[in-house]
């Protein structure tokens, strides 16, 4: 062991010292010492996505002489606020294409029953429904991971009209023919610049764990899915997102009807042509309202990632997800929701008929009312999508599969709501000033460790820890993670089989018209479940 250890400090007294910069195929780079760890920010992984690089597949990054100070975080993707009141943030350019890279403090870490000298990756993709986010977000700071024994990297990629429009002109000039999937494209082209980098960073290329939260899940479960990404990674954790809908039957997935919201798009911007918009500046582009979404390509996504696992063409790697237990709390904000107009409510959201099969019956009182309002949203948008990927990969793959259910409320909260998890996961309880409790820090404690070790083994078990049982369809048990921390029955269980049978009936319906019915009818179940994911004016946070 004695040697081991020292095996290790050598090793990263290379990549510590401050006068041995790090070689990547770009360049060299050093970083910056912040509480005894080494930080990497600002590296590039692409060419800035600018001028005729608008709107294509992400380029090479240029390589550059002497050495990079790597210390400073690059400009956020270009993004409105998250909320229509909310100012957009200051620094905010196009030229967003960089990662950060966080390795461990020997201080404070001491390896243990290590066979290999490299360290395990995590790779956190930020959420923020495809239009809001950033790598260098405080909350997301990789420190409190990889004193645990791991390199922690986080990455920008395009958001919004800049990461996600389609359009025939675009797809024809693209060697794929394809378009709109340029924010997925920018994640593929971290995790390939990762794949072949972090070694120099002391990181092992061979495990590699990639996880997200909101739309970071739902953009892990098309990689999970996506031929492209094969490879890259070893692991994933989503954390309260998926794409596991019957999205086949929603144009706006499809890369025709992405074309198509893509020439509205362009229309209302007055382009008369792909030069003529790649020329326009990116404030205005952004002004234009956009609402982003992946489309099925046939290229980074070949199929809808629930016919991927169905069929079992997903990516293999072990599988990490769960959801937050009040999911649906910002969907409540200002809005009155009574016992006398919860159906109604619930119907802004959903179609009628939905609210009426699937819906709380009644409701004894207000308080009761908002609390089955919280419940419907949390299951509808974000708990079926999370437990029907950790069904569809128990049923499939060969790798291991882990279900959480987060239901700890943080202090002056109101309940464990959408991202809840996150400042507990990444153990920074000092990113938020409440008035966190002993509880609070075992929680994130272990959240810290749960997700290091599954990171490192594909287990997240270890010593001193609740034992959490790997998921399967004869043992579907999540890890309940509260006041108290361990395996119980899926608490929610009964709503999410009701929204499995409508599901269920919506795929059976499309390949019955698909086959047999015609294009017509195809086209209005097409509209219905279209009305089905009709966006709230809280829709950024859901994705």
């Amino acid at each position: 062991m004695c040697a081991l250890r020292s095996h290790w400090r050598r090793l990263w007294l290379k990549v510590f010292a401050s006068a041995s910069p790090v070689v990547t195929d770009s360049g060299l780079v050093e970083g910056v010492e912040e509480g005894g760890g080494r930080v990497f920010k600002g590296i590039p992984f692409a060419a800035p996505p600018l001028g005729d690089l608008r709107w294509r597949a992400p380029a090479a990054p240029a390589s550059w002489e002497g050495v990079r100070a790597a210390d400073a975080f690059s400009p956020v993707c270009m993004q409105r606020g998250m909320y229509p009141q909310d100012a957009p943030p200051e620094s905010m350019n196009e030229d967003c294409l960089y990662l950060n890279i966080w390795t461990p403090d020997l201080n404070m870490w001491t390896p243990g029953g290590a066979s290999s000298s490299r360290l395990p990756v995590m790779v956190w993709i930020p959420g923020g429904g495809l239009e809001n986010g950033s790598a260098s977000t405080p909350l997301y700071h990789g420190d409190g991971l990889s004193r645990r024994g791991v390199i922690v990297v986080t990455a920008n990629y395009r958001l919004g009209a800049f990461g996600f429009l389609a359009h025939p002109a675009l797809s024809e000039e693209s060697a794929n023919a394809v378009s709109g999937n340029y924010g997925l494209l920018d994640q593929l082209a971290a995790l390939g610049w990762v794949k072949r980098n972090i070694s120099a960073f002391g990181g092992d290329p061979q495990n590699i764990t990639v996880f997200g939260q909101s739309s970071g899940a739902i953009s892990i479960s098309v990689l999970t899915a996506s031929p492209l990404a094969r490879g890259l990674f070893r692991r994933a954790i989503g954390q309260s997102g998926g794409l596991f809908e019957p999205i086949e039957a929603a144009p706006e997935f499809n890369l025709a009807g992405a074309e198509s919201a893509g020439v509205a798009f362009v229309e209302r911007m007055k382009a008369a042509s792909l030069a003529e918009l790649r020329a326009m500046k990116a404030a205005d582009i952004l002004a234009q309202r956009f609402h982003p979404q992946p489309n099925i390509d046939g290229y980074v996504l070949t199929e809808s990632p629930h016919a991927a696992y169905a069929n079992g063409r997903m990516n293999d790697v072990d599988l990490l997800v769960g959801s937050n237990e009040h999911e649906g709390l910002p969907f409540l904000a200002d809005r009155r929701v009574t016992a006398a107009n919860l159906d109604d409510e619930l119907a802004q959201d959903f179609p009628s008929f939905i609210v009426a099969l699937l819906g709380p019956k009644t409701a004894a009182d207000d308080s009761e009312a908002r609390a089955a309002f919280i419940a419907f949203e949390s299951d509808m948008r974000f708990g079926w999508d999370v437990w029907t990927w950790a069904r569809l990969h128990a049923a499939s793959a060969h790798s291991s599969t882990y279900f959480y259910r987060f239901t700890h409320t943080p202090p002056g909260e109101a309940g464990a709501s959408h991202g809840a998890e996150m400042i507990y996961a990444f153990d920074h309880l000092d990113q938020k000033p409440l008035a966190w409790t002993d509880v609070d820090r075992r929680i994130a404690r272990t959240l810290a460790d749960y997700w290091t070790n599954f990171a490192k083994r594909g287990d997240p078990n270890g010593a001193g820890l609740p034992q959490w049982p790997e998921y399967s369809l004869s043992d579907e048990r999540a890890l309940v993670i509260g006041e108290e921390i361990g395996a119980a029955a899926i608490p929610n269980a009964s709503s999410l089989r009701s929204i499995d049978r409508l599901y269920w009936v919506v795929r059976v319906l499309l390949e019955y018209w698909r086959c047999l019915a015609g294009g017509a009818a195809l086209i209005v179940l097409m509209l219905v479940w279209r009305k089905t994911r009709r966006p709230s004016k809280q829709s950024s946070i859901a994705r």
